[in-house]
């Protein structure tokens, strides 16, 4: 018989509630965007935090191929959701929302947040602090190492955390751990 990997009940309650809200999430943006694929993330990540963003960081962002970034590019065109101008230098192409990209992108955005809302609603108001301050540590423990794809954020309104006290935990992080790293403190990754 296989040696499997212990997991206590926490750890598997978190594997099923992660799984659940990932399923109703990715069912509600895709709804909402009218396609299945990448496009919520696509969509969201352009409302909230990449500006002109080249294929080649959209893809980070996404975890595609290049292929697939472009494909993906071109049913979004095809939806009136994007264009396409020119990027940075003459070889690159920038992508930008159009109004109706926007609109969806919203959609996407308030599917996003109804769902989430639905998970946390068994929480009373002191229960949700403690679940931020919690979920923030894991978060921080889950973080990977720069230029990873499929950016962990990639659905987020990065707004909201810019805004609360404390700000993003991750991005917090991620300035401490990079920028020890850059001075050379043993440790840090």
């Amino acid at each position: 018989m296989a040696d499997h990997a212990r997991l206590d009940r926490p750890a598997n309650l978190l594997g099923a509630l992660a799984l659940i809200v990932s399923d109703q999430m990715a069912d509600a943006t895709a709804a909402a965007a009218g396609r299945s694929d990448s496009a919520p993330a696509a969509l969201a990540a352009l409302l909230h935090f990449l500006d002109r963003p080249s294929v080649d960081l959209l893809r980070q962002v996404l975890g595609l191929t290049s292929s697939g970034t472009v494909r993906l590019l071109d049913r979004l065109e095809e939806s009136g959701y994007i264009r396409r101008e020119e990027g940075a230098d003459r070889r690159s192409t920038a992508t930008v929302l159009t109004a109706r990209g926007e609109a969806a992108a919203q959609e996407v955005c308030q599917a996003r947040a109804e769902v989430l809302d639905r998970a946390l609603a068994a929480l009373s108001p002191a229960e949700r602090i403690t679940f931020d301050e919690l979920v923030g540590k894991m978060l921080v423990g889950m973080m990977r190492a720069p230029g990873a794809v499929r950016w962990g954020c990639r659905l987020c309104d990065t707004g909201i955390c810019r805004g609360a006290p404390g700000g993003c935990p991750v991005g917090n992080a991620a300035r401490q751990r990079y920028a020890a790293a850059r001075e050379g403190i043993p440790g840090a990754r």
